[in-house]
């Protein structure tokens, strides 16, 4: 009998390939995006706490500022792993001085509060709809309709996630679509990769030529 983990790996797969499949037949123009870049490899990473602290601590940065400044901010908390009591145990000093600015130290103290006071449990996330999700997340200070969209699409794991707000998306339809976002229901314009828009935000994605 096959193992769970290998029964898990087969299906994601499988399901991938469905997707491929559904957008190459559903929309021509991303067939040529899918075609020269090959399968998607989105899949699920690790989250909770410590991904949404990251995503706090990178608005606004370059990728290496702020790869930077998030290892810095792990090395205070044991095993350089933050969670929310070590988190609140913090000083302002400390965090100021891997880098942080007082906005952002303000959202980190409130997702740190939001976690302990129990009113965003992120093992119950798994459970709840994309847009309950959404709601959950965006309660923290700072947090964001597209940062819960990019929880959703690299966490969760949630396959049919389309974030409107997205510039990357936004420039990758009006270049290979000749369209202006402005003028377009990018809404609208997305049903065609229903219900596999996660998939079809990474190929959009890439065709910017962005990893």
């Amino acid at each position: 009998m096959p193992s769970r983990k290998a029964t898990s790996t087969h299906r994601s797969r499988t399901d991938k390939l469905a997707a491929q499949r559904h957008l190459v037949k559903a929309d021509p123009r991303l067939a040529r995006v899918i075609r020269k870049y090959g399968p998607c490899p989105l899949k699920r990473t690790r989250g909770g706490f410590e991904r949404v602290c990251k995503a706090i601590v990178s608005q606004q940065l370059s990728t290496k500022a702020a790869a930077t400044i998030f290892r810095r901010f792990c090395a205070l908390s044991p095993r350089k792993k933050p969670t929310a009591i070590t988190v609140a145990k913090l000083t302002d000093q400390q965090l100021r001085e891997v880098g942080l600015s007082r906005q952002k130290i303000g959202y980190l103290r409130d997702l740190a509060r939001t976690v302990t006071e129990k009113k965003l449990v992120f093992e119950r996330l798994g459970k709840l709809s994309d847009e309950q999700v959404i709601e959950q997340l965006t309660q923290v200070k700072g947090i964001g309709r597209w940062t819960a969209e990019m929880y959703l699409i690299f966490v969760l794991g949630r396959p049919d996630v389309f974030s409107v707000g997205d510039l990357g998306i936004r420039t990758a339809i009006r270049n290979l679509y000749k369209l202006d976002h402005q003028e377009v229901d990018l809404d609208k314009f997305a049903e065609r990769w229903k219900p596999h828009r996660s998939t079809a935000c990474w190929y959009l994605w890439r065709s910017l030529e962005n990893e």
